[in-house]
């Protein structure tokens, strides 16, 4: 062999002597995953996202895919003859537009089973109406009507951890009920989040279209690799978090202050951004942790 070939080698493993303790360490964790954006859109990063998912599975952490599907959801409306609505970043949902979202978010899931069942592992695509996991009310967008929108009330993760029991990776659709029964569409973002905390993960990675958090976001080298979420609570009140990562981060420190160990904010856009960002000593994105 080569030099140039050996030192290949070397680094290769390298590379997995130092993702070893990780394992170790969360061997038979939770992660859930909040998987969308750019990340669903392309399907070589979407095969990207699944393996990286499935790795974590078979190195024996219990990974849970919670997915979005708004840009899908966006071109089926048009192909009805609809024009997609949005108020403050919230989608109007009426209730042919509710059966569209429902009908295309069960594609999408049952499109990731059969990338992971493809890769060996088992999986199993549910929404948040199986099993009473998510229940609902409606949700107002300052004070406004916007339909079949849901606000999480309560999360029920028994079908989660029965699914987990089996040996299966459950992908969650973020549609719930509410206490009459009626349909909602949820916030992805939030879905995970009520997840994550329902189910005592240990993580929570947010796939992202960008690198992380920044102080400020037109100054790259205010790049945050890691914040309490104290911290990040200071940035929001200070007003220096705008934009759609204003919910998002709201979101982080929620989970961490609600038992979630860390949270992690990454860019999906890059390939295995993460196992880089769990299995390595500096990581690539941002970590928000209860206390550094």
């Amino acid at each position: 062999m080569e030099n140039r070939e050996m030192d290949e080698v070397l680094k290769k493993a390298e590379v997995l002597i130092e993702a070893l303790p990780y394992i170790q360490q969360f061997n038979r964790k939770i992660i859930v995953v909040k998987y969308g954006g750019s990340a669903m859109s392309n399907e070589e990063l979407q095969r990207n996202v699944i393996k990286d998912v499935t790795l974590l599975k078979l190195v024996g952490f219990k990974p849970i895919i919670v997915h979005g599907g708004g840009k899908a959801i966006s071109r089926w409306v048009e192909k009805a003859g609809k024009e997609p609505k949005f108020i403050n970043g919230l989608r109007v949902t009426d209730e042919e537009t509710m059966e569209i979202a429902e009908m295309v978010l069960s594609r999408v899931g049952k499109q990731l089973v059969s990338m992971v069942e493809e890769l060996g592992v088992r999986a199993v695509s549910i929404s948040g109406k199986d099993g009473g996991l998510l229940k609902c009310e409606k949700k107002y967008s300052n004070g406004e009507d916007i339909g079949f929108v849901g606000n999480i009330t309560d999360v029920d993760p028994k079908i989660i951890y029965d699914l987990l029991d089996k040996d299966f990776l459950p992908i969650i659709a973020p549609i719930g009920l509410d206490n009459r029964f009626n349909t909602y569409n949820i916030n992805a973002d939030d879905a995970a989040c009520a997840i994550a905390k329902a189910v005592g993960a240990n993580k929570l990675v947010f796939l992202t279209d960008t690198e992380g958090l920044y102080k400020d976001f037109n100054d790259k080298s205010s790049f945050i690799s890691r914040i309490t979420a104290e911290d990040a609570d200071k940035l929001i009140a200070d007003g220096l978090i705008g934009g759609g990562m204003l919910p998002k981060l709201n979101n982080c420190t929620s989970a961490v202050k609600n038992g979630v160990e860390k949270v992690h904010i990454l860019d999906g856009r890059i390939p295995h951004s993460m196992l880089l960002e769990i299995f390595t000593n500096n990581g690539i994105g941002t970590a928000i942790v209860e206390k550094i």
